[in-house]
């Protein structure tokens, strides 16, 4: 499992890599000839990150993958305001081996037995997966800090983002139709999913690298994100009401790489030449 994780991780920092050292190869090549002056521009794109939990969220879970999108506006004065939506997943759920029937117990109650196990209606052994599933939908601003008067539109980003944020036990039955667990039957699942939500803000540090082939930009660093969070389910099977719960904290720590899909850009280049 960890090689499963480790593997990508690897892969997408090589091609992140290769990409930095082709880009600045080819930055190098046309510095002498052009200046890429600051800029009113709007973008796109992906981004991809692989996260940490701390807090009440490293009780349950492990670590995930993090892939987002939104818009984004820089000014020419090279202040960023930002939409932002993403996507959380592939997060285990976190338990000692050697207690893992104690910790089924405690999150799912008599659906599963001692030893860890449940049954399907038929009293026959059967699976179900679990995994943390999040997402959060924000807004942001942050400051591009230019490290070469030649790459006014690149530099250090600072960026700060906030707003709503929700996480709960994705519930995974194998052909339901025919597996039939009553515990986990239909919306008997949302008694068990433990799905909360809340506020979170986050923010980011990394280097922004806008290529003069404005496709062929992007950015990374490392982002932070904290979570004030409580459930939003009426009642939980093995807790019960939870209108009187209050907010826990979270936290997710980890490194993000992203690749920049130019929309709109007011553009302004200075050519000069060298003798």
């Amino acid at each position: 499992m960890k090689k499963r994780i480790l593997y990508p991780i690897l892969f997408c920092l090589f091609l992140t890599f290769l990409s930095c050292h082709s880009s600045l190869l080819h930055a190098q090549k046309d510095s002498d000839y052009q200046i890429d002056t600051a800029t009113n521009m709007i973008w796109t794109g992906a981004g991809f990150g692989y996260q940490f939990p701390f807090g009440k969220l490293s009780h349950t879970f492990k670590n995930n993958f993090n892939l987002g999108t939104g818009f984004t506006f820089k000014t020419a004065s090279n202040w960023t305001w930002s939409i932002n939506f993403n996507y959380l997943f592939g997060s285990k759920l976190r338990y000692k081996e050697d207690e893992y029937g104690d910790f089924m117990r405690t999150l799912f109650g008599s659906a599963f037995d001692s030893q860890g196990q449940v049954f399907d209606i038929a009293g026959m052994k059967t699976l179900i997966y679990f995994e943390g599933r999040y997402w959060n939908l924000g807004a942001g601003f942050g400051k591009l800090i230019p490290v070469s008067k030649k790459w006014r539109n690149s530099g250090i980003w600072l960026n700060a983002s906030f707003g709503f944020f929700q996480h709960k036990i994705f519930i995974d039955i194998p052909d339901p139709s025919s597996n039939v667990i009553p515990a986990f039957d239909k919306d008997y699942k949302k008694g068990y999913d433990r799905r909360s939500s809340g506020f979170y803000m986050s923010q980011f540090i990394g280097y922004l690298f806008m290529q003069k082939v404005r496709v062929a930009s992007f950015y990374a660093g490392i982002e932070i994100y904290e979570m004030w969070t409580k459930p939003d389910r009426n009642y939980i099977f093995t807790v019960g009401p939870t209108e009187n719960m209050k907010n826990e904290f979270s936290a997710l720590l980890g490194f993000k790489i992203g690749w920049i899909v130019p929309l709109y850009e007011k553009k302004k280049t200075i050519k000069y030449y060298t003798y």
